[in-house]
């Protein structure tokens, strides 16, 4: 399975993105999908995940009641949507997809797929 992230970009905070992620070359509909970030000199963090199905959604603690997850079977595309967006939350947003069972949060070695990465900078 290929992913290609898009939909980074700069963002005053207070404002929304929605970040889309792709997929190519698999069964997407298979296949639970998570979103994790990446700052500066920080490690890769988990943000959200979606269940194949999109029943089943996961968020941070730092994210919950912002962002929400879904997903487009038919369009083999996922989504983060992002709204009051802080300076914090300024970070390459990554998605991954593998058949993870979410009973609990994920974690970035349960998958196996990832996408290349999107830089969402919000300024102050």
């Amino acid at each position: 399975v290929q992913l290609q992230a898009s939909g980074g970009g700069l963002v005053q905070a207070g404002g929304s993105l929605r970040l889309s992620c792709t997929a190519s070359g698999g069964t997407f509909s298979a296949y639970s999908m998570g979103w994790f970030r990446q700052a500066p000199g920080k490690e890769r963090e988990f943000v959200a995940a979606v269940s194949w199905s999109g029943s089943t959604t996961h968020y941070a603690d730092t994210v919950e009641g912002r962002f929400t997850v879904s997903r487009d079977n038919a369009e083999n595309t996922g989504y983060l949507q992002m709204d009051s967006l802080k300076p914090e939350d300024t970070a390459v947003y990554y998605c991954a997809a593998d058949r993870v069972d979410l009973g609990r949060r994920p974690v970035a070695t349960d998958f196996i797929y990832w996408g290349q990465g999107t830089l969402v900078t919000v300024s102050s």
